[in-house]
């Protein structure tokens, strides 16, 4: 089963977050921040939202940074994404 998002929504995988410090301590699982960086998985069509026309600057493949609790999260086939607008995502990680 696959995930295709409408108008101006994009689809993300999270990038794992880091489990060690770069001082090599190891963080426990209450200890770590939500990751912000995410992998695109799919990227809805853009077009007239609400009233407005919605260009898409992003593609499948993209790293990016979003905002900390923006988007929906979903599970399906046994891995989570998160479906939220392209204005949710703040910057391309290149």
């Amino acid at each position: 089963m696959t995930i295709k998002p409408l108008a101006d929504r994009v689809v993300v995988k999270m990038v794992e977050a880091e489990e060690t410090t770069k001082s090599g301590i190891i963080l426990s699982a209450a200890a770590q921040e939500k990751p912000q960086v995410a992998e695109i998985v799919a990227v809805g069509p853009g077009g007239n939202v609400d009233g407005n026309q919605v260009d898409m600057y992003v593609k499948v493949g993209d790293r990016v940074i979003m905002s900390k609790y923006s988007g929906t999260e979903v599970k399906l086939d046994g891995t989570e994404y998160t479906i939220l607008r392209q204005a949710d995502i703040l910057a391309i990680v290149e």
